[in-house]
C-alpha cells in the first residue's frame, strides 16, 4: 500500500473508514505522514460505531454501548488498499477498513456486526465447495436540484434549461450533463471501479450505469459503494445533488440496485449452464433459495421508511416473488444469452441498500437453495404484476420483525448483526415517524 502513496506525492491527507449497518462511511481523518503507522497497526472505533443509527446516533439499547463500556475494535485496511477521492479539491486518499476484535485481549477474530465480514463468510462458503460468485450490480441514482424545497432536474450544464420529461436512453439527457460523466468515469476509473455503460432512465432527471461482472463480490461491492460515495460527491462539487433514495419523487419511478450473478466451479465452468436453454437444475435450485428467503431479505432489500414508497404495482419495481425468464416484471430473471453466460438478475433492491449485506443476502440465498436442492415453482410468464403471489411484508416495521423471526436469517447473517440491525431499524421506525414528509426527504436525499 505505501508504494501507491509513493506514486500519488500530491496526497495530503487520508480518510480510513469503514461501512457501518446503513452503509454509511464512519472513519477519520489523517495527515499523510501518518499514513504508514495505519497502514502497519491499523486504527480503533467503538464496536458501536458500525451500528449507529441513520442521523449517526448510538442506539438506545444496543449492548454495545454502555453496557460494555463502549469498547474499541481494531480496524485494519482490507484488500482494496488506497483509493483516490475524486470529488474533493484537496488530493486524498480513501483507506477503506474493516474491524476485528483487539488481538490484545481477545482473538484478533473478524467481528461479525461488520457489514463486509458478513459477505466474506458467505464467499468463505462458496470457496469451501469449490465455486466462486461473478457479480455484476446496476446502479440507478437521480440528479437532483434541492435548492428550494420542491425537488427538480438541475439545468442542462449544456443548454442551462429544464428537461420537461424524461427521457428512457435517451442521448439529449446524458448530453446534458455530459461534463458530469465525464468527470465520474474518470474518477471511476482513478478508482478501480469498472464503470460501463451508462443510460437515461424512466424517471425525470434518473440515470444509470452497471458495474461490470467479476469474478470477486467482495470487490464488487466495495465498487458499489464507492460508486455512490464518488456520484454523490462529485453531483455536489457541481452544484446539484445526486440521490439513491428508493423514491425522491412520489411520481416518478424509484432507484433500483439491480444484481446480476453467476457461479463457477473449480474449473472455471458457469454451474448455471447446462447447454440448455433453461439453465441447470443448480441454477433452478439457487433461485427457489432467493425466492424461499424473499421475505427475510425484505429489511436489507428496503431499508428505510422511503424504500417501500418505490415498492408498487406497474413501477418497474417487483411486488411479488415469482421468477420468469427475461421478464423484468418478476423479482427474479434470467436475461437471455449464450449458456457460458448464464446468470440471474435479483430485481427487487432499492438503490438506498448496503451493497455488503444486499450482496450476502442474495449469494447467501442462492448457495443455500443449491444445498437444499428443492425445485423451485414454475416459472413464470407475462405480467406478474396481475397474478396473485406469494410476498414479503409490506411494511417497514414488518419487514424488521419479519427479519429478526425468520429462520432463514440466521442462515443468512451472523446473530450478532441481525441483532444490532434489528435494533438500529427499531429505533428509526420510532424517531422517522415524527418527521413530515419533506423532513424524510431531507433524510435520505444524500444520505442513502
Amino acid at each position: 500500500m505505501s508504494d501507491w502513496l509513493d506514486a500519488h506525492p500530491d496526497i495530503h491527507s487520508v480518510r480510513a473508514v469503514a461501512c457501518d449497518l446503513n452503509g454509511q462511511a464512519r472513519g477519520k481523518r489523517y495527515p499523510r505522514r501518518f499514513a504508514r503507522g495505519l497502514e502497519e497497526t491499523g486504527t480503533k472505533f467503538p464496536f458501536s460505531v458500525l451500528n449507529l443509527d441513520i442521523w449517526g446516533e448510538d442506539i438506545d439499547d444496543s449492548p454495545l454501548v454502555f453496557d460494555s463500556g463502549d469498547r474499541d475494535g481494531s480496524l485494519h485496511p482490507t484488500e482494496r488498499g488506497y483509493v483516490p477521492v475524486p470529488w474533493l479539491d484537496t488530493p486524498t486518499a480513501l483507506l477503506p477498513l474493516w474491524m476485528f476484535h483487539d488481538s490484545e485481549d481477545g482473538d484478533g477474530a473478524p467481528y461479525a456486526g461488520d457489514p463486509r465480514h458478513a459477505l466474506r463468510a458467505v464467499l468463505d462458503r462458496y470457496a469451501a465447495k469449490g465455486l466462486t460468485p461473478v457479480v455484476a450490480t446496476e446502479m440507478e441514482f437521480y440528479l437532483i436540484d434541492d435548492a428550494t424545497a420542491r425537488l427538480r432536474p438541475p439545468p442542462s450544464e449544456r443548454s442551462g434549461k429544464r428537461r420537461p420529461g424524461a427521457e428512457t436512453l435517451g442521448l439529449r439527457q446524458l448530453d446534458a450533463f455530459d461534463q458530469f460523466f465525464t468527470q465520474l468515469y474518470d474518477a471511476c476509473e482513478a478508482m478501480d471501479v469498472p464503470a460501463q455503460a451508462a443510460i437515461s432512465e424512466a424517471g425525470l432527471g434518473q440515470f444509470e450505469i452497471d458495474i461490470a461482472h467479476q469474478p470477486d463480490a467482495l470487490k464488487a461491492a466495495d465498487d458499489a459503494w464507492l460508486f455512490k460515495m464518488a456520484t454523490r460527491g462529485l453531483a455536489r462539487s457541481r452544484g446539484f445533488a445526486a440521490s439513491f433514495m428508493a423514491k425522491p419523487y412520489d411520481d416518478q419511478p424509484g432507484n433500483g440496485m439491480h444484481v446480476h450473478f453467476s457461479v463457477l466451479d473449480a474449473e472455471g465452468r458457469n454451474v448455471f449452464d447446462d447447454g440448455t436453454p433453461g439453465g441447470s437444475d443448480a441454477m433452478r435450485h439457487a433461485v427457489a433459495g432467493l425466492l424461499a428467503a424473499g421475505p427475510a431479505m425484505t429489511l436489507i432489500c428496503a431499508p428505510h421508511a422511503n424504500s417501500f414508497d418505490r415498492m408498487v404495482p406497474d413501477s418497474h419495481c417487483p411486488t411479488g416473488l415469482a421468477w420468469g425468464y427475461e421478464n423484468r416484471t418478476t423479482a427474479v430473471r434470467i436475461p437471455a444469452g449464450p449458456g457460458a453466460a448464464r446468470r440471474i438478475e435479483h430485481r427487487i433492491a432499492g438503490g438506498d441498500v448496503n451493497p455488503y449485506l444486499l450482496l450476502a443476502a442474495i449469494l447467501g440465498a442462492a448457495l443455500a437453495g443449491m444445498e437444499d436442492g428443492v425445485a423451485p415453482p414454475d416459472a413464470v410468464a407475462g405480467n406478474a404484476y396481475a397474478l396473485d403471489l406469494p410476498r414479503g411484508p409490506s411494511d417497514w416495521a414488518g419487514a424488521i420483525d419479519r427479519f429478526e423471526a425468520d429462520p432463514w436469517t440466521p442462515r443468512l447473517f451472523p446473530e450478532e448483526l441481525v441483532r444490532n440491525m434489528v435494533l438500529t431499524k427499531r429505533q428509526e421506525l420510532h424517531w422517522v415517524a415524527e418527521l413530515s414528509p419533506r423532513e424524510v426527504t431531507e433524510l435520505y436525499l444524500d444520505t442513502v
